[in-house]
């Protein structure tokens, strides 16, 4: 496509053609952006970010790429890490000042924990299932046969993949006879500790997980840190999608939200807000669009598709619809431990009709259609 063929800033009387240079696959993928609804109003801050621009850390057997703070300004508090290990790879041993929730996106991977109690938790993962392990708990997570990508989400916006709190890290920073001391042994056994990081290296693929268990203490967490995809049911579904929420209500452990939404082409995920929580949004698949309203009359539209990052503060006002001819799959991470919304549409089918009437001049075909049950999805 030339770029006098291209799709052009035009609506309506306003807007002019743009004979370039211009970078016509970014345009076609953010139509709302180039030509925004005449309902875009002020100043609303980008909230969108791909991890396609995000810069990606290569390591032996794996990689890693973050969206933050600093890639994307909005997004004050939570941050996201996109990770591949190999077979056999691990993302060594390490904790983190932030809580992390993980979602397996290909493959099969394990995860170790070992936390305050001395509780000894390890579980293979695959595509769908959750974990979290929370602040200061130290962890590990390893590729099994045919490796694993996952998403990662921090309850903290400024977290970066690369100031964790690692093993390699914390032997390397202590004075040799002090870690003897500690261990009880003379120092020439540390000899051969790693001077640097290994953060991502290769080891063999583990034995399977009974035998890996049967050689280590037989004390488990009363609440365990992940959730199997077999165990998410849907909170509502329909011909327009289906909506499934994960928080401490069913995952006990969790001090973060989540709700998954699938929508068929046309759906609409209804207006709605958060009224305690910042929401951070990883697309899986489809072709999506969301309008954010602020106060002031701010509004702006942002398009989204597999790979991208969107963010919504949290009050703000906002919708997900599926604009293409395939479904959509969005997951919604929440930096709260209990998963809240305001409807639009319950908000006003349960308000004196007289008064919704005085504000808004509906109709009665329009004050039909306000309903007080919830249906999170719509077509």
């Amino acid at each position: 496509m030339t770029e006098k063929d291209a799709l052009q800033p035009i609506r309506g009387d306003k807007g002019a053609t743009d004979p370039g240079p211009r970078n016509i696959e970014l345009d076609r993928q953010n139509p709302d952006i180039l030509i925004p609804p005449e309902t875009d109003n002020g100043s609303i801050p980008n909230l969108k970010f791909s991890f396609g621009m995000a810069h990606n850390r290569l390591e032996e057997g794996g990689w890693a790429r973050e969206v933050t703070v600093r890639e994307l300004p909005a997004a004050k508090g939570l941050a996201g890490v996109d990770m591949r290990l190999d077979s056999g790879v691990v993302r060594e041993l390490h904790w983190h000042k932030e809580a992390e929730w993980g979602y397996v996106l290909e493959g099969r991977c394990r995860v170790t924990v070992v936390d305050p109690d001395r509780n000894v938790f390890i579980d293979d993962l695959e595509a769908g299932d959750i974990w979290l392990f929370p602040s200061g708990t130290p962890h590990s997570i390893q590729g099994l046969e045919g490796g694993c990508e996952f998403l990662l989400v921090f309850d903290d916006g400024n977290f970066s993949e690369n100031e964790t709190l690692l093993v390699t890290e914390l032997m390397a920073h202590m004075p040799r006879d002090v870690i003897a001391k500690n261990f009880g042994i003379p120092a020439e056994h540390f000899d051969n500790l790693p001077p640097k990081e290994k953060y991502i290296f290769r080891l063999p693929v583990p034995a399977p997980l009974e035998e890996v268990l049967k050689d280590l203490p037989d004390q488990r967490p009363h609440n365990p840190y992940t959730i199997h995809s077999s165990e998410l049911k849907p909170t509502q579904w329909g011909p327009a999608g289906a909506t499934t929420i994960i928080d401490a209500k069913n995952f006990p452990i969790t001090n973060m939200s989540a709700l998954i939404i699938d929508l068929e082409p046309g759906a609409l995920r209804e207006i709605h807000w958060h009224p305690d929580g910042d929401e951070w949004q990883y697309y899986l698949s489809g072709e999506a669009r969301m309008t954010v309203f602020d106060a002031t009359s701010k509004a702006r539209t942002f398009n989204y598709r597999a790979g991208d990052v969107g963010y919504v503060p949290r009050t703000l006002a906002h919708y997900i619809e599926n604009i293409g001819d395939k479904p959509v799959r969005v997951l919604n991470i929440f930096n709260t431990p209990i998963y809240k919304d305001i409807s639009l549409n319950q908000w006003l089918a349960l308000t004196p009709p007289d008064l919704v009437r005085g504000h808004l001049n509906l109709d009665d075909v329009a004050m039909a259609a306000l309903r007080r049950e919830r249906r999170s999805v719509v077509k």
